[in-house]
């Protein structure tokens, strides 16, 4: 992979990570296009996506403090070790699948553009329908349950899938539990930083150890691919608060439907 390459992937992953398109699933449609295959892709997908991870951190950053200080300044319960706690319960269900299913999971990434089009036209569907319930429900809606963050885990569990967009499907998943709009974005941005960050340890430790060979990739189109996942990765979480906000996920499930659609008719030519 040149360095022009990890530039244009590492682009379309830091706008796709919190637009809810599925960033997985355009990095191999970007892929496949550019016609980087191999080992190297995981390397690369787990790079920028801890990219686009501490770029949630510099957006966040004043949340995030405030529930660092809130947890372990005080040993009395309070909202922010509730939040907290609330964080953990939603990562439950990724860790299972981390745990338990990583290889199965892995087998799914470079599978072709067939999957990645239908999982695409799945997160069209749930955005749409998450657009239609709300609008029909009204109101304001309340604050994440314990509940919630359960069900809005299993959404990210199953959004490992490429194509199945992560941030689309946790955000819809929580408007149709009934979370208000202005809260559901937040937290489905900081639910992924703990599992994301954990992924990228472990597999940089295994390197080290040499559990795993190390990536063939040039330091060079790592280094370019961060930098670009992370710039566009903090302008697109900025954007798609404000987009939550003013309740305009059905333009993205407009979008989802045509690149799922132009993916499977790409894939059976």
């Amino acid at each position: 992979m040149s360095w022009w390459e990890a530039l244009i992937l590492g682009i379309v992953q830091g706008l796709t990570e919190f637009l809810p398109v599925s960033s997985s699933g355009h990095l191999e449609i970007g892929q496949a296009l550019l016609g980087t295959s191999g080992e190297e892709n995981l390397t690369f997908a787990i790079v920028v996506h801890t990219a686009t991870v501490l770029s949630t951190l510099v957006v966040f950053w004043r949340e995030v403090w405030q529930l660092l200080c809130g947890t372990f300044t005080t040993l009395k319960w309070n909202a922010e070790k509730d939040y907290v706690a609330k964080l953990v319960v939603s990562m439950v269900p990724v860790f299972i699948v981390g745990m338990f299913f990583k290889d199965e999971v892995e087998r799914f990434f470079g599978s072709g553009l067939l999957l990645v089009g239908i999982c695409l036209l799945l997160t069209s569907l749930l955005l749409w329908l998450s657009e239609f319930i709300v609008k029909r429900r009204g109101g304001e809606g309340h604050e994440v349950t314990y509940r919630d963050a359960l069900i809005i885990g299993c959404a990210q569990a199953v959004a490992i899938l490429p194509g199945l967009s992560r941030s689309g499907s946790t955000i819809a998943t929580g408007l149709l539990c009934g979370v208000r709009k202005e809260t559901v974005a937040q937290f489905s941005f900081l639910m992924v930083l703990v599992p994301i960050l954990g992924e990228a340890f472990l597999d940089g430790l295994k390197m080290l150890t040499g559990a795993e060979a190390a990536p063939s990739l040039p330091p060079l189109s790592l280094a370019v691919g961060f930098v670009a996942a992370f710039l566009t990765g903090w302008a697109a979480c900025r954007f798609m608060l404000q987009i939550v906000r003013k309740q305009k996920l059905i333009y993205f499930a407009v979008y989802c439907l045509l690149a799922g659609t132009l993916a499977i008719v790409w894939s059976l030519l």
